[in-house]
């Protein structure tokens, strides 16, 4: 391998760092950091039919150490429905045979080497972390897994964190609350280890008791017993009262997608034509405000304009309803939802990640919104971010140079040749944000009996898709599509050429004053 054939796996690369962390920029970042570790340590690969494997392993370890880096916290959050990122598998397809009977010799390896090979392949602990864990010299624990590896044939040290095959699932939350200062990781954090989200997708689709899920994932009883524990204290998962467990959250995967792809279009038709000249008038009256553009020109404030109209006229017409989060044991109010998509279809939806910037100085919250159809993502601003942004369109300038900096360098503001610092996310005003729901309004109104009618006809069959006993659950997914099908119409609307498709890299994300 020469680090000119390194190029040939950076998207498979990709595909996987995404799948290991929360952020397109974090995906990026690892992605980065496997390949410099492997370009580092290419000198000390000896044979070179064992290449991947080898690859592989490193990336493994890099990602550990990158997952220990992560939990910086964001400021006061509110999530809609999570952005869905693609994926490709990161690995090659597998006899799932071979994969179920080495899951059984390793069930069946003596407490000493099979502790060492569950916390080392299942937890991604590395070998100082398990005896710390353990209580045992860091060499001991190297033997110990040297010697299952032996035992197991090589299998282990041949296929790395593949030797076990657990499947793989993105985790986040969605709802609200503060881990801006609290020095909290997001929940997720606390059930993202690979034996946790195993038994999750397990009991995703049926209850499973514990003996079901040691033959499942090929780990002894009492490995499942404390992961379970684990799972009811971050309310991950219930109990069905007969010994059997539930995953209490949605998991997206492919079902979805492909029934939105089937229906999603066909079931707006009636009103496809209606929406978009209703859409056009708008993006027209609205950029006869005075509010802050950003430098952008309407191709690129298209997509926002229908987003803010359909999440205007949702808050005024929406039938659907919108179940209150619970309480959880962490005091804030959320639910965790989980993603594995393939990325070989097109989910309906809008991701939305929104600052809320309560209990700061400001005036202003900032949302990003995932929209697709051209349009790329990034992180919302935290509040210090925010504020920043407000100084600078208030009165040009702000003492607080640190935020200023920070911004500037995730993409928020540029500073100009000159010194100066030019925000490049839209700003609303009170005023001007009264003036366009207005506008939106007197266009949206007429149409909302007609659109209610193509809607509940396309959630009839997407309802049946969502196991029962996550009722919450489906009407908040529901009550998302009213403003989610806007991504329907928007590519709709640029298939048939009545939508120009926005200039690349645009961020659909804005400004809003709230007091």
């Amino acid at each position: 391998m020469t680090p000119e054939h390194l190029t040939a796996y950076y998207d498979r690369l990709y595909g996987y760092a995404v799948r290991h962390t929360f952020t397109e920029e974090e995906a990026a970042d690892l992605t980065q950091e496997i390949l410099y570790t492997v370009l580092k340590q290419l000198p000390t690969l000896k044979n070179e039919d064992a290449a991947q494997g080898w690859m592989w392993g490193i990336a493994a370890n890099v990602t550990r150490a990158f997952r220990r880096r992560m939990g910086k916290q964001r400021a006061m959050f509110v999530y809609d429905m999570p952005d869905t990122l693609s994926y490709e598998d990161e690995y090659p397809v597998e006899d799932e045979e071979l994969y179920a009977s080495l899951r059984g010799c390793v069930a069946g390896l003596s407490r000493r080497y099979r502790d060492i090979v569950i916390l080392h392949y299942y937890d991604g602990l590395s070998t100082k972390e398990i005896a710390d864990r353990l209580d045992i010299p860091e060499g001991t624990v190297t033997w110990r897994l040297s010697e299952a590896r032996r035992k197991l044939k090589g299998e282990l040290e041949n296929m790395e964190i593949t030797a076990l095959k657990p499947k793989c699932m993105r985790l986040d939350i969605y709802g609200t609350g503060d881990y801006s200062d609290t020095g909290k990781p997001f929940p997720h954090i606390y059930i993202s280890d690979a034996l946790s989200q195993n038994i999750l997708i397990a009991c995703y689709d049926e209850a499973l008791s514990v003996e079901a899920l040691s033959k499942h994932c090929g780990v002894p009883a009492y490995y499942i017993e404390d992961s379970i524990a684990n799972l009811l204290r971050r309310q991950a998962l219930t109990e069905q009262g007969n010994g059997k467990y539930r995953t209490d959250f949605l998991i997206w995967d492919d079902r979805y997608d492909i029934y939105c792809e089937t229906h999603a279009e066909e079931a707006l038709m009636p009103v496809m034509e209606p929406m978009l000249d209703a859409l056009d008038t708008i993006a027209e009256e609205a950029m006869t405000l005075d509010f802050y553009r950003a430098g952008k020109p309407k191709e690129a404030l298209y997509g926002l304009f229908s987003v803010l109209a359909f999440s205007r006229l949702s808050m005024t017409r929406s039938h659907l309803p919108y179940p209150e989060f619970c309480e959880k044991y962490d005091g804030c109010r959320w639910c965790y939802i989980g993603n594995m998509e393939s990325g070989a279809h097109h989910r309906v939806g809008i991701g939305e990640q929104k600052c809320c910037n309560q209990g700061s100085r400001g005036n202003y919250s900032h949302t990003v919104y995932a929209i697709g159809n051209g349009y790329t993502w990034r992180e919302m601003m935290i509040d210090y971010e925010v504020n920043v942004c407000e100084d600078l369109l208030t009165r040009g300038d702000t003492d607080d140079g640190y935020s200023a900096a920070e911004a500037v360098r995730r993409g928020y503001i540029d500073r100009m040749e000159n010194g100066t610092f030019f925000v490049k996310t839209p700003a609303f005003t009170l005023s001007q944000k009264a003036a366009f729901d207005q506008i939106a309004d007197r266009h949206l109104h007429p149409l909302a009996e007609a659109y209610r009618h193509c809607l509940d006809a396309f959630l009839t069959g997407y309802r049946a898709l969502f196991p029962s006993h996550l009722a919450e659950d489906t009407d908040r997914m529901c009550a998302s599509m009213y403003v989610g099908m806007i991504t329907v119409i928007l590519a709709y609307g640029m298939k048939s050429g009545r939508i120009t498709p926005p200039p690349q890299d645009t961020v659909c994300d804005v400004l809003i004053q709230f007091k």
